[in-house]
């Protein structure tokens, strides 16, 4: 589903890489290891060592990596291709910290050779708050709620209206997106305070006690875990106006529930586009993106 969200398209299933024109950072996906900005294909390896000749590196020193994605190779045919590559580049090659590295794939009788950026895993250092439900949005989760709402974050405006102890808040600003929280219980308002503070965040500024049925800005996205526990369940009169306010206040919208929500999302005049589930041991949470 995030995959959907940010590229536009769905890999085939156990897919290792997408081939897109839509460039973002490696490290916004939990699930995306690395990005590679390719610089030249060809349907043969002998294609890439000559088109590499061309390359113009100065004094920057760099390595090539050759991309492992499922197919049968050895470690040592690996190091043979990287071999076979940078012998063709003109500079100085240094294993350990280049000033570039490059990657190498080999796809269906494709090759692709470019400019290969390392994700890094920023959601993992969120993982330990001093605040935390049991029950609340894994860091990973949470992260990838936020792709899917806010795929484009350029003058996104986006709200979590029942925010709880910040998880999803704290990925969203930690990508840059413009984003507030909001929620009805004090003390979930306290304890994302003290976590947005934990890591570098004007906690002031950025969440606020609040109904949201009351909110009155407009926002571009929004994401809604609606509230639950393991004993209780909200009314459905209760399920409805909060979606129906969601709606009021937002154009694009993620929800997330532990109850099938479609007849009331329906109700609320909420349209479907995209919809997964996401389990963890006998617990399942359904999510949907929708559009106002």
């Amino acid at each position: 589903m995030e995959l959907r969200a940010l590229f536009g398209k769905s890999g085939a299933p156990y897919d290792s890489f997408v081939e897109t024109s839509v460039k973002i950072d490696p490290s916004r996906s939990p699930f995306i290891s690395m990005r590679i900005d390719v610089l030249f294909t060809g349907e043969s390896l002998e294609e890439i060592t000559s088109a590499v000749n061309s390359l113009e590196l100065g004094a920057a020193t760099f390595k090539v990596l050759y991309i492992k994605h499922g197919d049968k190779i050895s470690y040592d045919e690996q190091r043979n291709l990287e071999r076979q590559v940078g012998m063709n580049i003109t500079g100085k090659a240094e294993m350990r910290r280049p000033d570039v590295t490059y990657g190498l794939l080999s796809s269906e009788g494709r090759w692709y050779f470019g400019i290969c950026y390392s994700s890094e895993a920023i959601w993992l250092k969120h993982k330990d708050k001093p605040q935390n439900y049991s029950t609340g949005l894994s860091t990973l989760v949470a992260r990838a709620l936020v792709n899917i709402a806010v795929p484009r974050p350029k003058g996104i405006r986006a709200i979590d209206p029942c925010c709880g102890m910040g998880n999803v808040l704290i990925e969203a600003l930690s990508m840059g997106i413009d984003m507030i929280g909001q929620d009805i219980n004090p003390l979930a308002i306290k304890g994302a305070r003290i976590n947005l503070r934990h890591f570098g965040y004007d906690d002031s500024a950025l969440v606020s006690i609040g109904d949201m049925n009351e909110v009155e800005q407009y926002f571009d996205a929004a994401i809604l875990d609606m509230p639950y526990n393991l004993c209780s369940v909200l009314p459905e009169s209760e399920r409805i106006k909060m979606l129906t306010s969601l709606r009021r206040f937002s154009e694009r919208s993620v929800i997330v529930s532990s109850e099938a929500l479609d007849s009331d999302i329906s109700q609320a005049g909420l349209s479907v586009t995209d919809r997964c589930t996401i389990t963890k041991g006998t617990f399942v949470r359904n999510v949907w993106l929708c559009n106002g």
